[in-house]
């Protein structure tokens, strides 16, 4: 828990393919889980997991991560530099589902936190956009 105190969790959720995402590394550490864990709760649970609340992201994809990453202050855990296969994201979709396949009470605090760092980035990205309308309209 208390790397979660120490993180912002919104600088663990990162756009790709037009879509807020975060990272299974990522999740696992908050979850307290490894990744290959997470990774294998999805794989048996594919059909839970529609392509709107998890993906497996592209090498390209995931090297514009690592460039947001490198920009914001992230989990340190050393997980996801040197992986064998590309790392699935999750949307907040996918964060509530996984939570709920996960049985502990950590989990439960942890995708409390999650979904609410996820409204949080929604509501700013949506301000940020009436922010640049607003500019549009004045330089016109």
């Amino acid at each position: 828990m208390n790397e979660i105190e120490e993180v912002k969790i919104e600088n663990l959720i990162y756009e790709v393919r037009g879509k807020q995402v975060m990272l299974d590394s990522d999740v696992a550490v908050l979850y307290g889980y490894d990744t290959k864990r997470v990774n294998e709760i999805v794989k048996r649970n594919i059909d839970r997991f529609p392509e709107d609340f998890c993906f497996q992201i592209t090498k390209n994809e995931m090297n514009k991560v690592i460039l947001l990453r490198s920009q914001n202050a992230t989990l340190e855990n050393g997980k996801g530099k040197h992986r064998k296969y590309n790392p699935y994201v999750f949307t907040e979709h996918g964060v509530m589902m996984l939570s709920g396949m996960l049985k502990s009470s950590i989990a439960i605090e942890v995708s409390k936190k999650i979904i609410v760092a996820f409204v949080a980035m929604r509501k700013f990205i949506n301000e940020d956009k009436e922010y640049l309308k607003k500019i549009v309209e004045v330089v016109k």
